[in-house]
């Protein structure tokens, strides 16, 4: 019964990679960036945030692998809905003004992001750098939006 099982869940994990969802790594091209207030500002951002909300993500090798490759597609896809510095003044909806606050709440980057991407595991002092800089680049959230949350 045991080896049914795991012969079985082997089937299924070798099946799944068939699936082509998450395995389409092109960037769309930039279009435009915000002003920056610093070179810092941007370099945080990009360390910390731009795999998911920027045209310029890199792909990690386990990007092709079932299930994980459709949970990084799902990521990389909010977070360009939500904010795409890639797209500055093109995109819509582009929440810039709420990054500082999901980085001063802890929100991101995501705790489960952290352990593969060294980079993005943030200092206090870059934190608090990160989030100066993000609101004199995107502004603050406004009182309305503040009651909202």
């Amino acid at each position: 019964m045991k080896t049914k099982i795991l012969a079985g869940l082997a089937v299924v994990a070798i099946a799944i990679q068939f699936i082509p969802y998450g395995k389409d790594h092109t960037n769309p091209l930039v279009i435009s960036e915000p002003q920056w207030d610093s070179p810092r500002t941007k370099e945080l951002f990009t360390n910390a945030c731009a795999n998911c909300h920027s045209n310029q993500t890199t792909y990690p090798w386990y990007s092709d692998i079932a299930p994980l490759s459709w949970l990084i597609e799902y990521d990389v896809k909010e977070g360009r809905e939500l904010l795409n510095v890639s797209v500055w003044g093109v995109q819509k909806k582009n929440e810039g003004n709420e990054a500082a606050k999901e980085v001063r709440e802890g929100e991101m980057p995501p705790f489960y992001y952290l352990p593969t991407h060294p980079e993005a595991k943030l200092t206090d002092a870059q934190k608090q750098a990160l989030i100066t800089g993000l609101e004199k680049t995107f502004g603050k959230e406004s009182p309305e939006e503040k009651e909202k949350n």
